[in-house]
């Protein structure tokens, strides 16, 4: 009796999933208006999409996702590249894609329906050689200047929290202004800081970190019935397993899957 019990169970959960994700034509029609899947990825982030990949044919933890959901829609898919996560997320304006692998952010919310996220990114700090500053609590005071990559999710969180340090906003790589102008601070996504510092002798990465970056995805605001449908493949892909086994097949370190979404 017990095991038919589990058993009724395990349906009800595989049964509501299916159901969750039921494949409407308005589904369809939102997020595939014109016959195909356009995804826009970020070539900007190392640990979303493998660099050196092509722009049609990427590869990467928000790739194999993404041609996950089109095998999911029954439409083919067409990926759109972007070099930076402002580029992707201002081209919601444009009509440049259908979906989009982007840090969730109160500033692009105004335009793009989000997820939850389906992958955390711990950012922090790295401070140079020989500075006084040794936590996270201690960047954002009077006189510490922070490089920051313009547009980027912890980027757009610091501008919303920092108090008093002032930030240095880049439109390329942020390590080159934080060594140019000797910066007190360079922040930054903890594993790409960690291949960094490499590069800079005695310098530090801070232990902790000021906030976790939460890659979701997200579609233009108004599309409600793919904005709902996306949160449940979101919800289905992590409690499956299968953004645990895209980060193990494209060797991600640092990152983890994010936890499921309250309800």
């Amino acid at each position: 009796m017990l095991r038919l019990g589990i058993a009724c169970v395990g349906l009800f959960v595989l049964t509501s999933g299916a159901m969750a994700t039921e494949i409407t034509p308005a589904v369809r029609s939102e997020l595939a208006p014109t016959g195909k899947l356009r995804i826009g990825l970020n070539h900007g982030n190392f640990l979303l999409v493998t660099p050196g990949s092509s722009g049609p044919d990427p590869r990467g933890v928000a790739s194999d996702l993404g041609r996950e959901l089109g095998r999911r829609l029954g439409v083919s898919v067409e990926f759109i590249r972007f070099e930076s996560a402002g580029k992707l997320g201002d081209a919601v304006r444009t009509d440049a894609w259908d979906v989009a692998f982007l840090g969730a952010e109160p500033q692009r919310a105004a335009d793009i329906a989000f997820t939850a996220a389906y992958l955390e990114i711990p950012a922090t700090y790295i401070v140079p050689a020989g500075s006084p500053i040794h936590s996270v609590a201690d960047v954002d005071r009077e006189g510490v200047r922070i490089a920051v990559t313009e547009q980027s999710a912890y980027g757009l969180f610091l501008s919303r929290n920092v108090k008093h340090a002032r930030l240095v906003l880049t439109k390329g790589p942020a390590l080159e202004v934080f060594v140019a102008e000797k910066l007190e601070a360079l922040a930054g996504l903890r594993p790409a800081l960690l291949t960094d510092v490499k590069k800079l002798p005695g310098a530090r990465v801070l232990d902790g970190q000021f906030t976790a970056v939460q890659q979701a995805i997200g579609t233009p605001k108004a599309r409600d019935a793919g904005a709902k449908f996306l949160r449940a493949f979101v919800e289905e892909v992590k409690a499956s397993g299968l953004v645990t086994e895209a980060i193990a097949r494209n060797a991600v370190q640092g990152v983890s899957v994010a936890p499921p979404a309250p309800q």
